[in-house]
């Protein structure tokens, strides 16, 4: 990283639909540099318009990581509609740029998004590539435990990767 980029300090917000074109460069980036991380692609969200990011940002919780002016991070948070789903929310999207790894940013950015989760829900989802050992290290130090394996789930080419169905119960968790 460099000294001036350094020389900003962390910030963190949800992210509105005013940061879509941000939000819009970052996710981008994302798919684009790490395909093999995420079940969306490039080639179809780099055709999607503004708007459509915006309306991501709108019907998620969506936290930013910001260095100054520029977003480094984000961590989204799929929020279901029904009742009878809410008290589920999923972990997706979750990026933080090379440049900005390797200080704690990315265990900052999940425990905010799980603290942000914890005011509505009762447990965190996600699915991680079993090929992502530097994800699977992160959730699992956040707490998440595996409950599952989705075998031959991504398709990248010819290669398949399984992908690991992860949880987390919330403090608001209430027994069943």
């Amino acid at each position: 990283m460099t000294h001036t980029a350094q020389s900003h300090p962390l910030t963190f917000r949800r992210l509105l639909a005013p940061d879509a074109p941000a939000f819009q460069q970052l996710r981008l980036e994302s798919l684009h540099d790490h395909p093999e991380a995420f079940s969306a692609t490039w080639e179809e969200e780099r055709l999607q318009p503004l708007e459509w990011f915006a309306k991501r940002l709108e019907n998620s919780v969506v936290l930013g990581a910001w260095r100054g002016d520029t977003l480094v991070g984000i961590a989204g948070l799929f929020v279901p509609l029904s009742p009878r789903q809410r008290h589920k929310n999923a972990l997706w999207g979750f990026y933080v740029q090379p440049q900005a790894r390797g200080a704690g940013l990315a265990q900052d950015l999940l425990s905010r998004i799980i603290g942000q989760a914890a005011t509505r829900a009762e447990e965190i989802l996600l699915g991680v590539a079993a090929s992502n050992s530097p994800a699977l290290r992160l959730y699992k130090k956040a707490g998440f435990q595996e409950y599952g394996l989705e075998r031959r789930a991504l398709k990248m080419g010819d290669h398949y990767d399984d992908v690991i169905l992860m949880s987390l119960a919330l403090p608001s968790a209430r027994p069943t």
